[in-house]
């Protein structure tokens, strides 16, 4: 039973982060979708100066790690910002 519970809690996610620009940067914000067996459809990164702005977005992710996964990127050094949207809403835009 507890098997069929996160495919059915499956929602879209999209994080913004804003972030120091420095190298090994992309690799930390990656480790916290690795660990939990995530992988994200969409990864696009730009450097503005001293920062660098980055969306990661998951087309289907288990919701209860929606907010595990935030609090992780927000404790990658150098990370200044993560904003999440997240739910049907945002699946049915991006449709």
């Amino acid at each position: 039973m507890s098997d069929a519970a996160p495919s059915n809690s499956a929602v879209f996610a999209s994080f913004h982060v804003l972030a120091d620009t420095c190298p090994g940067l992309l690799p930390r914000l990656l480790q916290p979708l690795a660990k939990r067996d995530l992988v994200a459809d969409a990864f696009h990164a730009r450097r503005d100066g001293d920062v660098t702005h980055v969306e990661m977005v998951l087309h289907a992710m288990p919701a209860e790690m929606v907010h595990l996964v935030a609090g992780n990127l927000g404790q990658v050094v150098g990370v200044q910002e993560v904003r999440v949207q997240h739910g049907r809403e945002m699946l049915l835009r991006a449709a």
